[in-house]
């Protein structure tokens, strides 16, 4: 039976969304303060932190596990569609980033004057980024929670985009303490690498959930053909299928043949072989269509044809 883990996903994501807009609020404050137009535009892109938990907090609550008439296969699939539009949101977050460089290029800012105070602060909401993507990631990944993984990766794309604006205005501070040459373009230049590794955030979140949307083989039919097999009294077992996300729900089908030929002791070969899929590719829903003798193939799967 599969778990319903949404409660603990839920309040890992007030808590984060709690935290996402006190970083938002600092940003935003210092940013007008100094006249700093790049942390301003950092307060913006961390706005979509917060945008992104309320996502995952609506979608949470559409991903239940459990079945009803319209839904026999559950409502986890709701949860591969958050993550996807968190990979938008990092699309655009990259976007956004490109073209703010390109604008401070062509058209350069006014000096920008900022404090040891105020450095110190974007330090501590440097380390709440850290604090929050990396517990997402670690409860995301103990509870097998697609939304929560990926909102884990948006975020870590925000503390990059942190440590390249305080990269810059550290560069700032010390240039006008006359510790080193003027450098008021350095966290432009920054700024193209800090996208390309948003743009990977995204690419990878898309790349983890569009094989579950798209119902793509979740477990290899030589693995559970392997495993079937190790069952007393299975002779074959063929045309093998998966589905789903291994670790959060996978579907097995196939078609199995047995020795006994009443169905009662085929049935307990069944449930025998039920019971070693679930300890191996737990939780799983597995549909075994029994057949006569007549019926073996060498087909473990489907091919290409």
């Amino acid at each position: 039976m599969v778990k319903d883990i949404r409660s603990k996903v839920r309040k890992v994501l007030i808590v984060t969304l709690i935290l996402n807009m006190t970083v938002v609020a600092i940003k935003g404050i210092i940013g007008v303060v100094t006249g700093s137009l790049s942390l301003q535009a950092d307060a913006l892109h961390s706005v979509t932190d917060g945008v992104n938990n309320i996502l995952g907090l609506v979608m949470n609550q559409f991903a239940s596990p459990m079945t009803d008439r319209d839904h026999p296969y559950g409502h986890q699939k709701f949860e591969a569609l958050g993550a996807l539009g968190i990979a938008v949101f990092l699309g655009i977050a990259c976007f956004e980033i490109v073209s703010s460089a390109i604008a401070r290029i062509i058209n350069p800012i006014e000096s920008v004057s900022i404090s040891v105070v105020e450095l110190g602060l974007l330090f501590l909401v440097l380390g709440i980024n850290i604090f929050v993507a990396l517990y997402e990631r670690r409860v995301g990944k103990r509870l097998g929670s697609q939304i929560l993984i990926a909102d884990a990766s948006h975020t870590m794309g925000d503390v990059w985009v942190t440590i390249t604006v305080l990269a810059g205005l550290i560069a700032i501070w010390a240039a006008n303490q006359g510790y080193i040459i003027a450098l008021q373009t350095i966290d432009i230049w920054l700024a193209f690498p800090v996208a390309f590794l948003v743009f990977k955030s995204g690419w990878d979140v898309l790349r983890n959930n569009i094989p579950w949307l798209v119902d793509q083989m979740a477990i290899a039919p030589e693995s559970i053909y392997q495993t079937v097999m190790e069952v007393e009294g299975v002779i074959n077992c063929h045309d093998i299928a998966s589905r789903g996300l291994l670790g959060r729900q996978v579907f097995i089908e196939m078609h199995l043949i047995v020795e006994p030929k009443d169905v009662e002791t085929a049935h307990l070969i069944t449930e025998k072989v039920e019971k070693k899929l679930q300890e191996k590719f737990y939780p799983a829903r597995i549909l075994i269509h029994i057949e006569p003798l007549s019926y073996q193939s060498d087909q473990i799967t489907f091919d290409d044809e």
